[in-house]
């Protein structure tokens, strides 16, 4: 129910036996992200840095965290930069039941010159605002957002490596923290940062993966949520990896609808490139409809092959398309590769499709060329080095 932000009395004539009552339907202004107001208490006990070598995908962090929390009646409270420590919360807490969570994975770079950037951060953070929409958690002006998180990268500075390939992972995590079994629309919130250092994804050079396809298990489907960033999305996707790793696949390719229409890689999106049917070279990812992550790598991928590769006679598509069509190609000679793409690897080559021939198939691989004595094809080493350049600063573009 709407409070009435203002309660105003019409006065009668002294001869009137009673007064009107007249409210608004206005909802009271609640306080947005700002910036300015952003505290910070830093640690007195700074961590030790670890040797580059050692470093394990997201299993060091750095000493500070960023946290803003959100309440129903209030809005956003100021934004805090504290000692990265644990969190409080009751053992009712809704994030714990009814699973609202969203986050995202984004990265802090150093350029050449020592400067510190982040990569299209605004997209990440439209992405968070959206996803967090979805579940019913609080919206967000991206841009403030991004000022707050920019500052805390400031203030974790000597976290971010000078050495090329390394960089700065960030986990802008929203939860829903109202302590209540009921389920509804939290009138809490907690949205908060964590940083931790990483190397590259592929120290001594690419290494291509074989994919398990899969129409046992949906990552997701028409009208859910596999366009957002929701935890609730990946702790599902856990078993069918371990089941493919046991049989030997690095990940799964998933499938959708008894087409076998071709959605994502593990937690990727995929790229396909092979001669059309017409004799037309294609890059071709699935289009956005719903059951696609809006990738920032996928998206910017597309437009570094729109730049480039059409002017070397490449067609770029959105579509639908099948593993079937993937096999077929493969078997006519005209699959070039496929690469999977996303925030911690960039690109992922793909060696080898494991598919079990769909309704009355059998099982077959797909092989996927690559070149002799490489492990990845030209297109994704390409975009590796176009996209490299432009999240380390090679190249202005108003990527940042």
């Amino acid at each position: 129910m709407l409070r009435p932000s203002v309660l105003l009395r019409a006065v009668r004539p002294q001869s009137a036996r009673y007064a009107v009552r007249s409210y608004s339907s206005q909802a009271p202004t609640l306080a947005g992200i700002d910036p300015s107001k952003l505290v910070i208490q830093r640690t007195q006990t700074p961590g030790q840095l670890m040797k580059e070598e050692d470093l394990v995908f997201g299993r060091t962090f750095t000493d500070h965290m960023l946290s803003i929390e959100w309440t129903a009646g209030k809005g956003w409270s100021a934004p805090r930069i504290t000692p990265y420590q644990n969190l409080s919360l009751d053992p009712a807490t809704c994030v714990f039941h009814y699973g609202f969570s969203c986050f995202e994975g984004m990265k802090a770079y150093r350029t050449a010159s020592g400067e510190l950037r982040l990569f299209r951060p605004e997209k990440n953070m439209d992405r968070l605002s959206t996803s967090s929409a979805r579940i019913a958690l609080p919206g967000f002006d991206p841009k403030a957002m991004v000022e707050c998180i920019s500052k805390f990268v400031a203030l974790e500075e000597k976290f971010v490596s000078k050495k090329r390939g390394y960089t700065l992972y960030l986990r802008p995590t929203m939860i829903g923290t109202q302590s209540t079994l009921g389920v509804g629309p939290p009138g809490s919130a907690l949205f908060f940062v964590i940083a931790s250092p990483v190397g590259p994804y592929y120290p001594s050079g690419f290494k291509a993966v074989s994919l398990e396809a899969t129409s046992k298990y949906v990552r997701a489907w028409p009208g859910g949520t596999g366009d957002k960033k929701l935890g609730g999305n990946y702790a599902p996707c856990i078993l069918p990896q371990q089941e493919a790793a046991k049989r030997g696949f690095h990940q799964n390719l998933w499938l959708f609808g008894e087409e076998g229409h071709v959605t994502e890689v593990g937690t990727m999106n995929l790229f396909t490139c092979w001669v059309n049917k017409d004799g037309v070279k294609e890059m071709v990812t699935a289009p956005l409809d719903g059951t696609i992550l809006e990738g920032v790598t996928r998206d910017s991928i597309l437009a570094l092959a729109r730049e480039f590769l059409t002017k070397e006679g490449w067609k770029v598509t959105e579509r639908k398309y099948t593993i079937k069509e993937m096999a077929e190609a493969a078997d006519e000679g005209r699959l070039l590769e496929a690469f999977g793409a996303g925030t911690a690897a960039v690109v992922s080559p793909v060696r080898r499709i494991a598919w079990d021939g769909g309704e009355g198939g059998s099982q077959r691989d797909i092989n996927v060329p690559l070149p002799e004595g490489k492990e990845a094809g030209p297109i994704a080493e390409r975009m590796w080095k176009w996209m490299e350049a432009r999240q380390y600063g090679d190249v202005e573009t108003d990527w940042r």
